[in-house]
């Protein structure tokens, strides 16, 4: 489904199932988990509970090969679920931001308060440390993308979460990590292993290598070109992807030529900037809709 911004904020409210059984304010509540994601997790496992909804928020450093260092690992649980084997979405981050700071708009109160209301199936989130590099390979050799695809599914596993074989169903993702969800979601794809889902809020989707370059993530033009999803949309795979951005965002101009071009499940444009008040206007539809394309 594509909607123009004109349409969408007519629509909206009615199109989100947590809007019209009042959860939409659930995004609003999620201040608190916001507080306890983004607290210094130190070296040790950590529970914390938001209060009300208490979706639990455990943090862990783990070793990481690909990207040759230790990085923060932060799961969002939904509570009072069994997790064995708990299908997880990732969570990615946007630029200079990092596993703290991936749970925007008060997802993780949401996805618990829409369980807890049996409004949606349980699932869970995991963020992990990528730096400000778009999710991918350096010249140093740092590779946040081969920590996704290669690593991250053994910790699953290693955590009874996320099936057999600890492959996230999904990947969700914000600002830059918009561009590497859809980057993940495409290499998925390559490797007969797609996710079933691809959430994005306002994906951080240039048009122009003038200003891709001034965020110094690209050794030039030509490794941009390889992996821009604008460039590559018939390569993206058959995972659905939804798409949620402000009408006043930094990224407008490139969410709407992927709207245009690559036409997604959701292309949705409300009024909004780049914001976490826009973020939490969205999120309850966007865990709708990795709910209706949970396995």
């Amino acid at each position: 489904m594509v909607l123009n911004y004109r349409s969408a904020a007519r629509t909206f409210s009615r199109r989100s199932l947590f809007a019209t059984t009042g959860l939409l304010g659930l995004a609003a509540a999620g201040a608190t988990v916001g507080a306890a994601v983004n607290a210094d997790p130190g070296d040790t496992t950590r529970t914390l509970h938001a209060v009300g909804f208490e979706p639990i928020v455990r943090t862990e450093k783990i070793r990481s090969v690909a990207r040759g260092r230790d990085v923060d690992v932060v799961t969002i649980l939904p509570a009072g679920v069994p997790t064995e084997g708990l299908p997880m979405s990732l969570l990615l981050h946007g630029l200079h931001g990092n596993a703290h700071t991936a749970a925007v708009g008060g997802i993780a109160n949401v996805l618990s308060a829409a369980v807890s209301a049996r409004l949606a199936r349980p699932f869970g989130f995991l963020a992990v440390d990528g730096g400000d590099n778009y999710w991918h390979r350096q010249a140093n050799g740092d590779d946040p993308m081969a920590m996704l695809l290669d690593e991250v599914p053994g910790w699953l596993t290693a955590r009874k979460l996320g099936g057999l074989d600890g492959q996230p169903f999904a990947c969700t993702g914000t600002s830059m990590g918009g561009f590497g969800a859809l980057v993940y979601s495409r290499l998925r794809s390559e490797r007969a292993r797609p996710v079933t889902a691809t959430a994005i809020m306002s994906p951080g989707l240039i048009t122009t290598w003038a200003e891709m370059s001034k965020r110094k993530a690209f050794i030039n033009e030509a490794q941009w070109t390889n992996l821009d999803p604008l460039r590559n949309v018939d390569k993206q795979g058959p995972a659905p992807v939804g798409l949620w951005v402000g009408d006043r965002d930094r990224f407008i101009d490139g969410c709407r030529k992927y709207i245009a071009t690559a036409r997604p499940e959701i292309g949705l444009v409300t009024p909004g900037a780049h914001t976490d008040e826009y973020w939490r206007t969205v999120t309850p539809d966007v865990v709708r809709f990795l709910n209706r394309h949970l396995t």
